[in-house]
């Protein structure tokens, strides 16, 4: 078990040493250690390798700011010039957290963002102070999900977020418009397992547990929908949204035609207390949640329990003990620590 501030300080190092600037290098190094420490081990260290790969050839910006194309002091649309994505989205929501003490609420609309990681890591830097924040992301240049009906792959899985404060910790929603991920599905082919239920379809739209169809076979198949072969319509609808958001709202998408790993993401704001107030809104809030809780669950020993709490524990138990990394993150990590001349710490 590794210390966090251990693992940020190594994560930072290498970042810098593959020549990003030392403010992006810092905070992509905590948000990263940050969602391993939420427990969504996915999206944190694990990503980090191919990051540095993208930093190596080019493809992820190492320097600089977006590029303002818009701002009437309620909304902006940035050029994110391919920056490392979570330091965008942070910079997007801090820009936003003042705007919406003033008005209410703020948004902004990134277009050619690099990749964005874990969007419940993203909302609770909001729900934090207070506000809410609804997050959506697409990839304009990814195709791995068909639309409801359909048998090409088309859409990303296209997720979207919404944080908000709550006791004992935020809640912290984030879902996407397929059943499962991309990064779930490499997971699995990358341990030669096969899916619990039959959530990607092959390439002739029939349901199957291969994660290969996604990536090895040819044609390739596809993530189904949220709601799968009865109801995918609904995850369908909810891809859309994300799109109009991401893509529509920053004038650029797929109509563009863009090559590289990245993505547009929409970021906007709330500030309760210029609505009903921060604490009419927590007392509603809180008192749903714990009604949620205090439900009767179908298995005694499974309790209901609401987004955000998971991550609260784990965050809790990973502060206190450390965390271990997984020997294939850490063996990547290694070898680029040791191309970069960067000590293992």
């Amino acid at each position: 078990m590794t210390p966090l501030p251990a693992l940020q300080a190594f994560a930072q190092r290498l970042l810098q040493a593959a020549g990003m600037e030392a403010d992006k290098a810092e905070a992509m190094a905590r948000l990263l250690v940050l969602t391993d420490a939420m427990g969504r081990r996915t999206h944190g260290l694990a990503q980090l390798p191919a990051y540095l790969a993208e930093l190596d050839k080019g493809s992820m910006a190492k320097t600089g700011g977006p590029e303002v194309l818009s701002d009437n002091g309620t909304v902006a649309v940035w050029d994110g010039r391919y920056l490392p994505g979570m330091w965008l989205v942070e910079q997007a929501i801090e820009l936003c957290l003042p705007r919406a003490a003033q008005f209410g609420l703020a948004a902004v609309s990134i277009k050619r963002n690099h990749h964005i990681g874990s969007l419940a890591t993203l909302g609770k830097l909001a729900a934090d102070k207070g506000c809410l924040a609804l997050i959506a992301n697409s990839d304009p240049a990814g195709a791995r999900v068909a639309p409801y009906g359909g048998t090409e792959a088309l859409m990303t899985p296209n997720p979207i977020a919404l944080a908000y404060p709550g006791a004992p910790n935020p809640v912290l929603i984030d879902i996407s418009a397929s059943i499962t991920t991309t990064s779930m599905t490499r997971t699995k082919l990358a341990r030669g397992e096969q899916f619990e239920h039959a959530w990607l379809l092959d390439a002739q739209g029939q349901p199957t547990r291969d994660p290969a169809v996604l990536e090895q076979t040819e044609p390739r198949g596809s993530l189904q929908p949220l709601g799968g072969p009865d109801y995918g319509h609904k995850g369908f609808g909810l891809g859309l949204m994300v799109e109009a958001l991401s893509q529509g709202l920053s004038g650029e998408g797929r109509r563009n035609g863009p090559k590289r790993w990245g993505g547009n993401t929409y970021v906007q704001v709330i500030d309760p207390r210029q609505f009903a107030g921060l604490d009419a809104f927590t007392g509603q809030m809180d008192y749903l949640s714990e009604r949620c809780r205090a439900n009767r669950p179908v298995r005694a020993d499974t309790p209901v329990r609401v987004p955000g709490d998971a991550a609260a524990r784990s965050l809790a138990a990973a502060s206190e003990q450390g965390l271990h990394i997984d020997d294939a993150t850490w063996g990547s990590l290694t070898q680029w620590a040791g191309k970069l001349g960067v000590a293992l710490p």
